[in-house]
């Protein structure tokens, strides 16, 4: 995992990009690298004139970051700490940058955004920078009967016995995976934007409405999610996305399969709300409720589904 996300081009040449074309945002700051995992995002910040750089790292990779820093001749510029970071002490008052590379599937699974919101609010310095500073989640829907046929559908008819209990299970979660472009039947809607450098962990929660518009006659088997990232302190505005027009990442999209086979129409649409929120019992988990119309020529449907990442 960890060098599958060093060799995913679009998020850490994304990173590379924004230091090194804007290194005035990080000439004689004091950053904190949030997660620092391998410590790759730190020694960008110190390449480009950062005064100096906290990395701080709570699994056993931080060893490793003390490691890769000591070969690179960066000791002086860069401090591994190793330690959650709700329970460490910087050795300074103040910071004037957070960076950190916090996304999770789905944007919001698993992801370290209540940390980068602790320390943000803990060590930031007034108008200080957080980057990335927007993060926005989507939604669009796909055709892709040979997939749910062969990986849902299957436990209706198993041998000639209904396992369909399993067929349950297997719908409410989400699946992670690369969609490919030409299955997509609408257009894309924005679900939230998240303004980190200002929201409160609370608003990770939400309701939202969308509204999906048919592009073709074709059938609907699920819905799709995906994440944009923006770097809005740059000379100019910076980021990626996640999505499935765009170059492909470790993220993928997370694919939402519908009980129902939806008919479209070119001109049709689904309409409906997404709830998102933290599991209760364990707020790695997310929970996901969808509650779906399509009021077509051809059919209405009318349904609410729930899904559990975990």
């Amino acid at each position: 995992m960890l060098q599958e996300m060093l060799k995913d081009v679009v998020r850490t040449k994304s990173y590379q990009n924004v230091m090194y074309k804007n290194p005035f945002l990080f000439k004689d700051k004091i950053v904190l690298d949030v997660g620092a995992g391998t410590g790759i995002l730190s020694l960008f910040c110190a390449k480009v004139g950062a005064k100096h750089v906290y990395a701080v790292e709570c699994s056993s990779m931080a060893d490793m970051a003390q490691e890769i820093v000591k070969q690179n001749g960066l000791s002086d510029v860069i401090t591994v700490l190793k330690g959650k970071i709700e329970e460490i002490e910087l050795p300074v008052d103040q910071v004037d940058i957070i960076i950190s590379e916090w996304m999770g599937y789905f944007l919001l699974y698993e992801n370290m955004l209540n940390t980068v919101l602790y320390a943000r609010d803990k060590w930031l310095v007034k108008d200080g920078l957080v980057l990335p500073d927007k993060a926005s989640l989507h939604l669009t829907a796909i055709e892709d009967a040979d997939y749910k046929e062969d990986k849902i559908e299957f436990w209706n008819n198993v041998y000639g016995f209904d396992m369909s209990c399993i067929r349950k299970q297997s719908i409410m979660e989400p699946l992670v995976d690369i969609v490919d472009q030409k299955q997509l039947v609408t257009n894309c809607q924005l679900l939230k934007t998240m303004d980190i450098s200002k929201m409160s962990a609370g608003d990770a929660s939400f309701t939202a409405p969308f509204k999906l518009v048919a592009e073709r006659d074709d059938y609907i088997h699920a819905l799709v999610a995906y994440f944009d990232v923006s770097f809005t302190k740059c000379h100019k505005l910076m980021g990626f996305s996640t999505g499935p027009k765009s170059r492909a990442t470790h993220w993928k999209q997370t694919v939402l399969y519908l009980e129902d086979v939806l008919t479209v129409c070119e001109g049709e649409t689904v309409t409906g709300f997404m709830t998102v929120a933290q599991n209760e019992k364990n707020p790695r988990d997310i929970d996901i409720t969808l509650k779906y119309s399509l009021n077509g020529r051809r059919c209405i449907v009318s349904r609410t589904q729930h899904y559990r990442m975990r």
